[in-house]
């Protein structure tokens, strides 16, 4: 019943992560209604995405298609190494402005579920980099879920297997501020039970 370019366009729109049928339609009439240059300026980004965007041969992490390594390597301090799952975790760390080390993503976590294994993780080169950067910590940032917390089990195994002087950290978990205990999870009570500290 709609235009097929309307239709196409709610089409693409609903292959989008979060977005059903419903939202693809008002994002598709929003478009529609709305000022040209809007969807020329969406248009335009997603023709120069894939082109202009790729990812560091060493960290992982997203740069400019035009640079060699991320800055976030070749400017920092390359003995400590802050592991993520996904390249956009590094973004909420740099915004703290506390972390003065370099980045690897790991491109996923652990999850036989959706087939993802430990040889589908950036899991080697990880183990590559300790060797040639002189790496004297390892931060393991992954996300407190069952698969984050798989993955960093299996990351402490292999890098003590090889490492086992070698630092490794993990980062703090337990109650965020401004959060009633009765709201809070089993797994984030348990975190901040466990690693409760002295007043």
């Amino acid at each position: 019943m709609l235009p097929k370019a309307l239709n196409d366009l709610i089409d693409a729109l609903a292959l989008l992560p979060g977005v059903g049928p419903r939202t693809a339609e008002r994002y598709a009439y929003y478009l529609f209604r709305s000022n040209p240059k809007i969807s020329d300026t969406i248009a335009e980004s997603l023709a120069k995405l894939h082109s202009g965007v790729k990812s560091c041969p060493v960290t992982f992490a997203l740069i400019d298609a035009n640079e060699e390594v991320s800055s976030l390597y070749s400017d920092r301090d390359k003995t400590t190494v802050l592991v993520v799952e996904e390249p956009l975790d590094i973004y909420a760390i740099e915004q703290t402005n506390q972390y003065k080390g370099t980045y690897h993503v790991l491109g996923g976590a652990l999850s036989p579920i959706d087939g993802i294994t430990p040889e589908q993780l950036h899991i080697n080169e990880l183990i590559d980099r300790i060797d040639k950067d002189n790496v004297k910590e390892i931060i393991i940032a992954t996300n407190p879920s069952v698969e984050g917390e798989s993955t960093a089990l299996l990351l402490e195994k292999v890098i003590h297997e090889k490492y086992s002087e070698l630092k490794i950290t993990r980062l703090a978990r337990g109650l965020p501020l401004g959060v009633d205990l009765s709201y809070a999870d089993q797994i984030t009570l348990s975190a901040a039970l466990e690693n409760r500290t002295s007043v």
